[in-house]
């Protein structure tokens, strides 16, 4: 769940011939939206056209809900041999397989082999057993992400297995965007891929774009503004998808090392330069939890993040640049 403690301070303000052109639409699923400042509607609307084509040219390759994708076919041949794919399909899995090492398996992309046996829409009236849990994830594990550099192919060791790139292929996706419209002459633009932000140049009237962070256990109040300056912001959090059995509040967003739905945080906001690394490493560190997940941030350059406990507690990390409100 994403996006839903972000919200933007946009400049309206014609300055010097720039305009502001926006864009909305349901892409991948989920609510995408481009932003650009452009001298005039025409150019405006040939950016937001170009960044809505990008998504659509990703989400053909790496999308496991479309059958022809290239993910799918390594889906679709796990266990039984191997599948060449796009040199930028190929990176993008080799890059999530370095965040599962980085994040000791807390981020995996082959967590889509794990059996749905928990249910967040109301219908589970108790847990499953320890056995059907464990059972649950016996398919899952980047170390069995078999990569071929040569020839750029990807094979998964058992049959049964499957990758799934939305905890960062959206991520991916918002970076794309703006270096395809950057490489096109966009000076300046946000992009919002369900949560996944990013953002170049300034607005039409000089300032930073800006995002503020509201906490979702007091929605109505923003608790901090912070300026992204070709920088990125990803959101994950389970105020919505939970359920709660013994007084304990479990999210919709599993641990795929033990099949166990992740507790003790419910929003995690994460700050980089990519919006890929972002979103990857906002779900590890709430698997991780607050302890060992702000540990970890705390030991990467460029990376900073807040998180908020499930008492309503916030946490940041070393270096965050707050601006309170």
């Amino acid at each position: 769940m994403k996006n839903l403690i972000l919200a933007f301070c946009i400049s309206t303000i014609c300055s010097f011939g720039q305009q502001l052109h926006k864009k909305k639409a349901s892409l991948l699923g989920s609510p995408f939206e481009i932003t650009v400042v452009a001298t005039d509607s025409i150019k405006g609307e040939q950016f937001c056209n170009l960044a809505i084509s990008e998504v659509k040219r990703i989400e053909h390759l790496i999308s496991d809900w479309i059958p022809s994708s290239q993910i799918s076919k390594v889906n679709q041949n796990a266990g039984v041999k191997a599948v060449v794919v796009d040199e930028e399909v190929f990176n993008l899995v080799e890059r999530a397989i370095k965040v599962s090492q980085l994040t000791n398996g807390a981020f995996d992309i082959s967590y889509a082999s794990m059996d749905r046996i928990w249910k967040f829409d109301g219908s589970m009236k108790q847990m499953p057993t320890e056995t059907e849990i464990k059972k649950s994830v016996e398919r899952v594990g980047y170390q069995k992400i078999i990569l071929n550099t040569e020839q750029k192919s990807i094979f998964l060791k058992e049959k049964g297995m499957k990758l799934g790139l939305g905890g960062i292929g959206q991520g991916y996706i918002a970076d794309k965007i703006k270096a395809l419209l950057i490489s096109n002459g966009c000076t300046s633009g946000i992009v919002n891929v369900s949560g996944d932000i990013n953002t170049w140049g300034f607005q039409i009237n000089g300032e930073p774009w800006t995002v503020a962070i509201v906490n979702p256990l007091n929605k109505e109040k923003v608790f901090a503004t912070f300026p992204l300056i070709d920088s990125a912001v990803e959101t994950s959090g389970n105020y919505e998808k939970y359920v709660t059995f013994n007084g304990k509040r479990y999210s919709h967003i599993i641990d795929p090392r033990s099949g166990y739905p992740a507790s003790g945080i419910i929003s995690v906001s994460v700050f980089a330069k990519q919006t890929e690394i972002a979103d990857a490493i906002a779900t590890g560190v709430f698997v991780l939890g607050v302890d060992v997940g702000m540990n970890l941030i705390n030991q990467i350059n460029g990376i900073e993040c807040i998180i908020i406990d499930d008492k309503g507690g916030v946490h940041y990390s070393k270096n965050i640049d707050l601006q309170s409100k």
